[in-house]
């Protein structure tokens, strides 16, 4: 079987696994706890929140360990804009996108409707990317915070973070950026040392450490108003007693990833882009959706017009191929995707949606072209009367 859905979750790493088990038996005491048991696990700790500010090129200080990435997109939009809203009750304009994850999303509509936010959803291309020029048209005084992705979940296509930041940067506005995906795949030490974005969060699931791990990096001067309230874990930005083995997972899996993202990203794209080439050349109606080239390495989008999508998928799972039909956070949900919705795909075009995210050993030798061949049978055997 050929799992080709890492953009949904990874399986997790036996050098993880490795380096969360002391944490899981030996050293299990609380971190808050002010003895030999507790110390040792709050050492930990800390070791672990400073090798992800590290990655993310941001403080120690900043990293709020959560339970993945929908908290810590919840974490950064409500958090910043309740915060702002604290702080000057005028500031109540928020500016994301159509394409966003729907923890942004349903953030947004959350503010919305019960503390009288205005939601300013930017335009997006036919690829799914954001024109600085329209953040810019977009800025209000009263705007508060912007949340952009790094790159799309379901599509794969990049954001120039950098170009955005140096708006959002220029109107003195606070950036988060949701990193779920970028993680592990590009450099996410240029979002807070170079483009110097206010908020960064991560899941630890698509890199290879457990599911329900996370974290919010966010820069101690922008007021948060947290999530959980309770004992003031977290330097009071997320109560509860913390998850001492999730954050050297997490911890663990980044620096990994990162030792080893030049070298496989670069193999993963090029057996992507074969992949494309040859899916393209096979089956006549097949579209890539996302943009051609500033895409993640291994995300390949698809739609096969007049074939349904989920009998390709069911299709290509009989031939030991498993991938899905897009977003799998959007629990039972038969609707088009809203991000094909945004970048102007038909939604009876955007319901044969087939998503192909590959992980981060590279296929070998001759294998996307027989991927290629794969989805070609299967879209073809779906497609007889």
């Amino acid at each position: 079987m050929l799992y080709l859905d890492h953009a949904a979750t990874s399986p997790v790493r036996p050098e993880v696994m490795d380096a969360m088990r002391p944490y899981l038996t030996d050293v299990f005491g609380n971190p808050s706890s002010h003895h030999t048991a507790g110390e040792a696990a709050a050492d930990a700790l800390e070791s672990a929140r400073t090798r992800v500010a590290s990655a993310l090129g941001m403080r120690a200080g900043d990293v709020v360990f959560t339970s993945g990435g929908t908290e810590a997109n919840n974490s950064a939009v409500k958090g910043i804009m309740l915060g702002a809203l604290g702080a000057d009750p005028r500031r109540r304009h928020l500016i994301t996108t159509p394409i966003e994850h729907e923890s942004v999303l349903e953030s947004a509509r959350y503010l919305e409707r019960f503390h009288g936010v205005d939601v300013t959803l930017l335009p997006v291309s036919e690829s799914g990317v954001v024109d600085p020029d329209d953040l810019a048209a977009a800025l209000r005084p009263e705007t508060a915070l912007i949340s952009i992705a790094h790159a799309n979940n379901e599509i794969g296509t990049v954001q120039d973070i950098a170009a955005l930041a140096s708006v959002a940067r220029e109107h003195r506005v606070p950036m988060h950026v949701d990193a779920v995906q970028s993680a592990g795949w590009l450099d996410l030490r240029t979002l807070g040392r170079d483009a110097r974005v206010d908020a960064i969060s991560i899941a630890g699931h698509k890199l290879g450490a457990p599911k329900g791990t996370g974290a919010l990096a966010v820069r101690a001067r922008v007021p948060l108003e947290p999530l959980l309230h309770g004992g003031g874990q977290e330097r009071g930005r997320r109560s509860g007693t913390e998850d001492v083995a999730g954050a050297v997972a997490l911890a663990t899996a980044l620096e990994l990833a990162e030792a080893e993202r030049a070298r496989s990203s670069a193999a993963v794209m090029a057996a992507t882009e074969a992949f494309i080439a040859g899916v393209l050349r096979a089956v006549p109606q097949a579209r890539l959706t996302g943009h051609p080239a500033h895409r993640l390495p291994g995300t390949a989008s698809f739609t096969f017009a007049g074939v349904s999508g989920e009998s390709v998928l069911l299709e290509l799972e009989r031939r030991g191929v498993i991938s899905s039909s897009g977003s799998a956070c959007a629990a039972g949900s038969d609707e088009p995707s809203h991000v094909l919705i945004a970048c102007g795909i038909d939604p009876l075009v955007a319901q044969t949606s087939v998503r192909f995210t590959f992980g981060r050993t590279p296929l070998p030798d001759g294998a996307p072209a027989q991927l290629a061949a794969l989805v070609a049978a299967s879209v073809q055997a779906v497609a007889r009367p």
